[in-house]
């Protein structure tokens, strides 16, 4: 019973089996008396372990008294040995001493011993993040120490490799997986990824129950929430509310809901991108310019791009993905992290614009600031409707009553009011509106210090594991819920992310499907073949290159990739998204990022003290439709959401969600040799040559950057 109650049994891992150290002195014996004994089964040995797992392996030392230190040093040495991964192995197939020996010798041949002179044995030394990989080791001794036992030493893991990068060896080559070899029959890509997905296709649903994949849903939805409205107001702006906010978030329900339920990787985000935007304003400045129906037209540019993207998948084109370098991934990751960060930092800005403060404010002079509506001259003065809406703040006067605005009393008119029935603001305080911008910076920087602070909170000192997992899984959300309550308590009138409540197109004008003939020439629907290439060519790079990055070995994803599947279903939505007239999306990919980083699983049975080992992903579907189908919040500080778009640029670019090596060797222009990071291609690759590969990848991403910001930001997929 005891050790049932036993906590360490939690951090043993499944099917472990014991070995037994026992040393002791005996008045009978003249000289010490060993033998190691393995055991034919594992079995219980009642109280001699200190859990209640089965012994497998024994080792015995009995000799004469008063020499008690020296058994101990020698079973300390003895569980020393079998710890080791390949000790270990050697012990389970040896057949004779000398495979024993053997083993020890290779041992030996790798310990590393601290002199007793140079290192005080009070000194705890820190467990590694990082342990070198055995696989080496074990193949090397299998073929020349062990070659003779019942089985290899180094099991069936000898040739795996993997292990290069950790050993001091150059990472191996940059690989992809049979994901995108080329098939050459019709469709053989797609078929090949149906049958690889459907076997894992249940577990992707009840897998979504776990109580990480919930704070996932809370954090994924609230990010998309964030891109729809934010996209959504400014697919307004250039499309004159033909696509407003209602629509972008029907259509990243809808897009993203089906995608997650049937596409190959449900860790891909489907959003509206940048680029879209750009073809979206310049395509209906087009339509303008040349009388042609703005809607009609992009109805049929929709379809034959998805016709086109249905073609890339039948031929299996999605293969030349594999030819995508580190540098690209790099360059197309970072590149698109500093745009989050720079509209996040824009949008603060924004704030200050928009709320000013009153830098000259003087409280003696407190008496000189006020505001008044003036009256505009009476000659001048109108009659109103008086059915229109009003504001709600006005006061003493009915102004649905009112005749003419002669009658208003413009003293009790608010600033809004003043402005729509034409009074001026005059006064030294109109300009200035106290408390807002710096409230906004308060949520803004507040909410993402928090989110970064929680999500360490699982490597603190206090509180037991599970409740600092459990703070750390759900960072993002507790993070945004006492910020959005610390703007409930101070009741200012921040800005608010403001979501419609009834479900209709922006426009009267339009409805929620768009008939394809009628309003243009028949040589437009021809014509729009052209412009349809440039958007298969910017859908097909932004959704592979995410889908690559999404999918690298280093995510440890358990369940294969489906890039022809997923650009399948991209082109299916977005048909479908063109008969309705809702925005098209695509993969996004900081957020996909941010995704799998709010999925990592690590080891429970980690030892005291010791590092948790990186698992992989835990990728449910269920998870996505469940944050698709909830209903928006319909206000919430606008900073405080921005804060997302900071955060995830900020984890692409410092690799907190990728393990880029661009980051690291940008910092390295700025280090000393002596005090430079012990990375892997530091000791393979001149500095000098280190430094021009990351100067030119700096200047690609500068190139890319201005070329953002200029109408030619249509085609930056292709200069990627």
């Amino acid at each position: 019973l005891h050790q049932l109650k036993n906590k360490f049994i939690k951090k043993i891992p499944k099917d472990a089996e014991a070995s037994n150290v026992l040393v002791g002195e005996v008045e009978f014996l003249e000289k010490p008396f060993v033998a190691f004994v393995r055991l034919l089964q594992a079995t219980m040995l009642g109280g001699v372990t200190e859990v209640p797992v089965p012994t497998r392996f024994l080792f015995i030392l009995l000799g004469p008294a008063g020499k008690a230190k020296s058994y101990n040093e020698i079973g300390r040495a003895i569980a020393t040995l079998m710890v080791d991964d390949l000790f270990s192995d050697v012990a389970y197939k040896a057949r004779d001493r000398e495979d024993l020996i053997a083993g020890i010798d290779e041992f030996l041949d790798e310990v590393i011993v601290l002199p007793p002179g140079e290192w005080d044995p009070n000194i705890r030394i820190e467990p590694p993040k990082k342990v070198p990989s055995a696989e080496k080791r074990k193949s090397v001794f299998s073929l020349n120490e062990v070659g003779q036992m019942n089985g290899t030493a180094g099991g069936a893991g000898a040739g795996a490799g993997g292990g290069g990068s950790e050993d001091g060896e150059m990472p191996e080559v940059h690989e992809i997986g049979e994901e995108l070899a080329w098939t050459g029959r019709f469709c053989g890509g797609l078929y090949l990824d149906i049958k690889r997905k459907l076997p894992w296709f249940p577990s992707d649903f009840y897998e979504g129950f776990h109580i990480q994949s919930i704070s996932a849903i809370l954090f994924i939805y609230l990010g998309c929430i964030t891109n729809a409205i934010t996209f959504g107001g400014l697919l307004g702006d250039a499309t004159d509310n033909y696509q407003g906010v209602m629509e972008s978030f029907l259509g990243t329900a809808m897009a993203g809901s089906m995608f997650c339920l049937f596409a190959g990787q449900p860790l891909i985000i489907l959003s509206s991108t940048g680029p879209i935007l750009i073809f979206e304003k310049l395509l209906f400045d087009f339509s303008k310019g040349n009388g042609i129906d703005y809607m009609e037209f992009r109805l049929w540019i929709g379809l034959h791009s998805a016709l086109q993207c249905l073609i890339l998948v039948a031929t299996d084109a999605s293969f030349i993905i594999k030819y995508i370098t580190r540098f690209t991934e790099e360059g197309f990751s970072t590149l698109i992290s500093f745009i989050f960060i720079y509209d996040a930092i824009k949008k603060m800005i924004g704030a200050f614009k928009y709320y000013p403060i009153n830098s000259d404010f003087k409280p003696d002079y407190v008496t000189m600031y006020k505001c008044e509506c003036i009256a505009p001259d009476p000659a001048n003065a109108t009659l109103f409707d008086a059915s229109a809406p009003v504001a709600p703040n006005t006061t003493n006067v009915s102004l649905s009553n009112a005749i003419n605005l002669t009658a208003l009393d413009w003293t009790q008119l608010s600033k809004k009011e003043c402005l729509k029935y034409g009074g001026s603001l005059v006064g030294k305080s109109c300009k200035f509106v106290p408390d807002l911008a710096l409230m906004s910076f308060i949520l803004f920087f507040g909410t993402y210090s928090m989110t970064l602070t929680l999500k360490k909170f699982k490597f603190s000192r206090y509180f037991p594991t599970k409740v600092r997992a459990f703070i750390a899984d759900f960072s993002n959300v507790f993070s945004i819920l006492i910020f959005c309550g610390v703007d409930a308590c101070f009741g200012l009138d921040t800005p608010k992310l403001h979501i419609p409540s009834i479900i209709k197109p922006t426009r009267v004008d339009r409805g929620w499907f768009v008939f394809p003939f009628g309003k243009n020439p028949w040589w437009v629907y021809l014509a729009s073949f052209l412009p349809a290439l440039l958007v298969t060519i910017l859908i097909f790079m932004d959704q592979q290159i995410t889908a690559v990055i999404v999918n690298r070995k280093e995510h440890k994803l358990r369940k294969a990739a489906g890039y022809h599947l997923d650009l399948f279903w991209v082109g299916i939505l977005m048909a479908v998204c063109s008969f309705m007239g809702l925005p098209w999306y695509v993969a996004a990919t900081v957020i996909s990022i941010a995704h799998i980083d709010s999925l990592k699983m690590e080891t429970e049975t980690s030892a005291p003290g010791e590092q948790p080992q990186f698992l992989g992903q835990n990728p449910p579907r269920n998870k996505k439709t469940s944050q698709k189908k909830k209903n928006p919040p319909h206000k919430s500080p606008i900073l405080g959401t921005q804060r997302g778009f900071f955060w995830d640029g900020g984890g692409g670019l410092t690799g907190i969600l990728l393990p880029w090596q661009f980051w690291d060797r940008c910092k390295l222009f700025l280090m000393p040799a002596k005090h430079q990071p012990d990375y892997v291609f530091l000791r393979h690759v001149p500095l000098r040559r280190i430094h021009l590969f990351t100067l030119v990848q700096i200047i690609c991403l500068a190139v890319l950057w201005i070329l953002k910001s200029t109408v030619a930001a249509i085609i930056f997929p292709v200069m990627v």
